[in-house]
């Protein structure tokens, strides 16, 4: 069966990375196959997972190429080298340009802890995102799996779940929660929904 090629781009520990990798695994995710996992971080535990389920994995190092289109050019380089259909922001804290993003449109997905238009945006993300919905005081907050383009957390809605704020949450607590009943849920089933698309067009 012809399956859409996945990059998955990761910044830090991999728990989204791992949430694919599981769904890979299950058959959630069977459209599409991950094939290579990179990372702006050599300390990346994403690394780790990487190798752990046999995934080819590379470091790519903005600061080390010296600037965001050496960068870019170097994710492309990757990319373009494999075949990649789809990719995955998974933690991925780097922002990509315009030049990048237009060249893979409707072919970039990002998971971001919020209901999107809510908390997102340029400076929202991790903890942030979850310390400005509790000081705000909402009451319910979650995740949404969207499209990729010039403008931070700006492209076309792919999915949504919402998930109860409770008393007594911290943002850490709030973040581990969105998690295990959003973003696991959510980004595993966008990507196959992708997938599917890609491979049928």
């Amino acid at each position: 069966m012809l399956k859409a090629k996945i990059a998955v781009l990761v910044s830090g520990g991999g728990t989204n990375l791992q949430a694919l990798i599981d769904a890979q695994n299950s058959g959630i995710i069977h459209s599409g196959e991950i094939a290579l996992v990179i990372s702006n971080n050599a300390n990346a535990y994403a690394l780790t997972r990487a190798e752990n389920a046999g995934i080819e994995h590379l470091y790519i190092s903005k600061k080390e190429l010296k600037s965001q289109e050496a960068f870019e050019d170097a994710l492309i380089a990757a990319l373009e080298e494999r075949g990649i259909d789809l990719i995955v922001l998974a933690g991925f804290m780097s922002i990509l340009s315009e030049r990048f993003t237009a060249r893979y449109d409707h072919r970039i997905i990002n998971v971001h802890p919020s209901l999107i238009p809510s908390f997102c945006g340029q400076g929202f993300y991790g903890l942030r995102v979850h310390e400005a919905a509790l000081k705000k005081g909402v009451k319910v907050t979650g995740a949404t799996v969207h499209f990729v383009n010039e403008i931070p957390d700006g492209g076309e809605i792919i999915a949504q779940k919402a998930v109860e704020i409770l008393d007594g949450d911290t943002p850490e607590i709030l973040q581990r929660r969105v998690m295990e009943q959003a973003e696991w849920i959510i980004l595993p089933a966008s990507v196959e929904k992708v997938c599917a698309t890609l491979i049928r067009s």
